[in-house]
């Protein structure tokens, strides 16, 4: 969507803030033998007690209030009897609506201590999306988030899952522009108008290219099989620059 008034801004931030805040909390209630489906049952109640609605849920029936993906699973996994370890890398990605809004976040995890190219991989991951966002204002290029996340990542032997896109939201959870390239591309004449809201979300890994499906329907995988980690937020663009609104409280 495309922001107008001073009043959707406001109503972006809340759900923005509910689903920081829920994501925050399941991280912070993560422990070693619990399951994802005991995880995301707090994100659930959670999302509740706040009036907000699971957007996987609602626009694509996915069996989970959000998202839990551990190690080889790279996104949109399903919550359930897996049990989350010492040394995992957990990605926790939610999303929801309230009032007709829609807001999208999600972040790597670690259990406990990790191999440090692993916690590395976590603290370049979340750079790269930071990177990212400070490319979003009026006017200037889409393909300009991809192309400065790419050299980021190529600069310190990174590669970039190349068919998980960021994507326009607001109304929806997935709306123009759908598909908005984290990774360098050619052709992409498209410039951010001014209060455009969209994802920023890039897919970082040790030598992953691709997202495949998994035999449940719903999870990827990283095609050639790497670490991958997914850092995501929901931004506003203004002449200024961004505005993020998935900010805990």
């Amino acid at each position: 969507m495309t922001i107008t008034h001073e009043d959707e801004l406001d109503a972006l931030k809340e759900i923005g803030r509910i689903v920081a805040n829920t994501m925050h909390a399941m991280a912070r209630a993560m422990e070693p033998g619990m399951t994802t489906g005991e995880l995301d049952e707090i994100g659930r109640a959670l999302l509740q007690r706040e009036g907000a609605v699971s957007a996987p849920q609602s626009t694509y029936d996915f069996p989970g209030a959000t998202c839990i993906s551990i190690n080889e699973e790279i996104a949109h996994g399903i919550p359930g009897n897996r049990i989350i370890r010492a040394g995992d890398l957990v990605n926790i990605d939610v999303s929801a609506s309230k009032n007709g809004y829609f807001a999208d976040n999600g972040a790597t995890f670690r259990v406990g201590p990790v191999k440090p190219s692993l916690d590395r991989l976590c603290r370049d991951g979340k750079r790269a999306m930071q990177i990212g966002v400070n490319q979003v204002a009026s006017n200037k290029p889409i393909a300009g988030i991809g192309k400065a996340i790419g050299k980021f990542a190529s600069d310190r032997g990174y590669t970039l899952i190349q068919n998980l896109c960021s994507h326009g939201v607001g109304r929806t959870i997935h709306e123009y522009p759908e598909e908005i390239a984290t990774w360098p591309t050619r052709g992409d004449k498209r410039r951010i108008n001014k209060g455009l809201v969209l994802t920023v979300e890039p897919f970082l890994s040790k030598g992953g290219l691709w997202a495949t499906d998994g035999d449940d329907g719903w999870t990827l995988y990283s095609a050639p099989a790497a670490p991958v980690v997914q850092y995501e937020h929901t931004v506003v663009a203004t002449d200024r620059g961004p505005i993020i609104v998935t900010v805990p409280s």
